[in-house]
């Protein structure tokens, strides 16, 4: 099944899934899940632990182009399925820079 990542608008930014794979020997983008999130694996554990999702914020923020303080997971924090919000960044930028990974 072949989905397309999907990226929603938020309140002055942009909003998506993630699905976090922790105990990672290196922090990466894997590709994108049936459902639409993003699968990320993080060198931290376990997925809910707050230096996991800190990872997760600032790898997100080097791919985007960000400030980590302009990332926050708004729902998910203590599990492995998390939904992210961007601040000021449209979801054309985001699909630009994280979209590539869906023939991954």
């Amino acid at each position: 099944m072949t989905r397309k990542f999907e990226i929603t608008d938020a309140v002055g930014g942009a909003a998506f899934t993630v699905r976090v794979v922790t105990r990672a020997t290196a922090t990466e983008v894997v590709g994108l899940q049936d459902d639409g999130s993003l699968k990320v694996r993080l060198q931290a554990s376990p997925a809910g632990d707050p230096r996991a999702n800190a990872e997760l914020i600032g790898f997100l923020a080097e791919l985007l182009g960000v400030s980590p303080d302009r990332i926050e997971i708004v729902a998910g924090q203590n599990g492995r399925d998390k939904l992210v919000s961007v601040e000021g960044v449209s979801t054309d930028v985001v699909e630009e820079k994280l979209g590539r990974y869906d023939s991954e």
